[in-house]
């Protein structure tokens, strides 16, 4: 996998989201703003500026269904914003918050949760904060109006990441006080019951299904695989964990590295995880036929370091001829800086976001941004 483009929207991005067609990007410039571009004849337009926030816009997501834009800020507000008559028009959410709203993201675009039978939501979104909650949002069509539930003391610090399960009932969060949580937003009129019987999805509003003690540091960038399996998140101390099996036995697994720690982390795949962070260059991590995960080479590297790994070297071969990438390499070896490996960014990578169909089972493109710009 190569870098196909490098575009320098601002100095520093602090998050962004794309539209369904792929053919807009939204982003916070690190200020109250957000910016909304559209690639027209292979040049970026500005587009418009959505000014409502007070302070620092934290988190956006892009419905996918709805084409609603969600956005979150220090301010502790957040607004879904639609698009009437060319304009972007935003209505206020009510989160009840004290401290900053940290993070957002929007319900599934359909559940899987009966078998074979699809149905169509993005009805809700979940925020994390710096008080301590979660807030699961969503749409009273009686009222015309977005309300919250809070998810509360569960946290013992600040939500730094949050992520739907496919069933669009289990949420996952993170939080600086090191741990990772698996909670049921099933909200009596909005979701629909599994019927399997025992199922986490038949578990009350907020209860707590799992919390994982895996991590000795802050902990980010939770998500899960396509299939819902799988759960990976990241902590401030250069690790990454796996869980299969999310439940009262969980299996756990715990990857180390020697670079700086990492922000976020994306599924492109069941056995294929991308992660960014402070060392400024996407890295790669798979797992192998018996399910055990590796670090495997970063993305754009232009110098290839021995790993000592005859499955690192086979895993990167095939890595390689199925993104119809020239070249071979792998690299698990810290010694080198993120520029000679042929990293674009010069900063901290803080998010990286899917550029493929809801529901895909492999993502075949991906964006990231930071302090420096947005790649894809």
């Amino acid at each position: 996998m190569a870098v196909v483009d490098v575009h320098r929207f601002a100095e520093s991005i602090t998050c962004h989201a794309w539209s369904p067609d792929h053919s807009m990007v939204a982003f916070c410039p690190n200020n109250n703003e957000v910016h909304i571009y559209k690639s027209v004849q292979d040049q970026w337009e500005r587009l418009h500026v959505l000014e409502k926030h007070d302070q620092i816009v934290s988190g956006i997501d892009w419905s996918s269904k709805s084409n609603k834009i969600v956005t979150v800020s220090h301010d502790r507000n957040s607004y879904v914003w639609s698009l009437e008559g060319g304009e972007w028009v935003p209505t206020l959410v009510i989160l009840r918050l004290n401290r900053a709203a940290l993070c957002v993201q929007w319900g599934p675009k359909a559940s899987y949760l009966f078998s074979h039978i699809q149905f169509p939501l993005e009805n809700k979104f979940a925020v994390g904060s710096g008080a301590k909650t979660v807030c699961i949002c969503y749409y009273e069509q009686e009222n015309n109006w977005w309300v919250s539930k809070l998810i509360r003391k569960r946290h013992e610090s600040s939500v730094t990441s949050v992520a739907w399960h496919p069933n669009n009932i289990l949420l996952a969060t993170t939080s600086t006080d090191g741990k990772c949580r698996v909670f049921s937003t099933f909200i009596k009129g909005v979701d629909v019951k599994d019927p399997k019987a025992g199922s986490p999805a038949e578990s009350k509003f907020g209860e707590q299904i799992l919390q994982l003690d895996l991590s000795y540091s802050w902990a980010f960038g939770v998500k899960w695989s396509p299939s819902g399996n799988t759960l990976a998140y990241v902590g401030h101390s250069s690790m990454i964990y796996f869980v299969d099996d999310v439940g009262p036995s969980p299996l756990a697994q715990s990857v180390a590295f020697r670079d700086l720690p990492l922000r976020d982390v994306l599924f492109i795949s069941e056995k294929m995880v991308i992660g960014v962070g402070y060392d400024s260059n996407p890295m790669v991590f798979a797992a192998d036929d018996t399910g055990i995960w590796s670090f495997v080479r970063y993305i754009g590297e232009k110098k290839a370091v021995s790993s000592g790994s005859s499955y690192s070297s086979q895993f990167s071969e095939a890595f390689t001829k199925f993104y119809g990438q020239s070249k071979a390499t792998t690299a698990n070896d810290g010694s080198e800086s993120s520029k000679s490996r042929g990293g674009v960014h010069d900063n901290c990578i803080n998010s990286v976001v899917p550029l493929s169909k809801a529901g895909s089972p492999k993502v075949m493109r991906f964006s990231t941004s930071g302090q420096s710009l947005i790649q894809n």
